[in-house]
């Protein structure tokens, strides 16, 4: 399934259930602890993780125990997580979204996500019985002006 496809089939409000209405910029910024500053260079990631046949669990485990807080750790912040209900992509998917203060911040924790020792060693670890993820996707997008702000 194409990502335009499955990006269409979740409802906005479905996306984003953390989301609140602010009277202002600058109240809704108070609210998720940020300057106006920064709410506009934040961005956001979209990650599709498409797994081999049997690897999901293996994978929402390993995000449950390990990687959500190894993201934090690395100045990625976790914005919401779901798996498909519906085939062909239910049962071997993964999506999330996650936000990173600006596209170079995004850049720079990456690499020290993937250069972390704890991050190597959880992984291997996961996949000492094979790989479990077979492709991810990934899009990076800015809230527009008319979205509500996140908390």
């Amino acid at each position: 399934m194409k990502r335009r496809t499955l990006l269409q089939a979740l409802p906005a409000a479905a996306l984003l259930p953390g989301a609140v209405l602010a009277a202002s910029a600058k109240e809704s910024s108070a609210i998720i602890g940020e300057s106006p500053a920064d709410s506009a260079t934040m961005v956001y990631e979209l990650r599709v993780y498409h797994t081999y046949e049997g690897k999901l669990d293996d994978l929402l485990r390993r995000f449950r125990e390990h990687t959500m807080a190894l993201f934090e750790k690395h100045g990625i912040k976790n914005i919401a997580y779901w798996t498909p209900t519906d085939d062909p992509l239910k049962g071997k998917t993964l999506v999330y979204i996650i936000a990173h203060p600006s596209r170079d911040a995004a850049t720079a924790n990456w690499k020290s996500f993937q250069d972390d020792p704890d991050w190597k060693q959880v992984r291997d670890a996961s996949e000492a019985a094979g790989k479990i993820v077979e492709k991810v996707e990934s899009t990076f997008m800015s809230l527009t002006d008319f979205s509500p702000k996140i908390s």
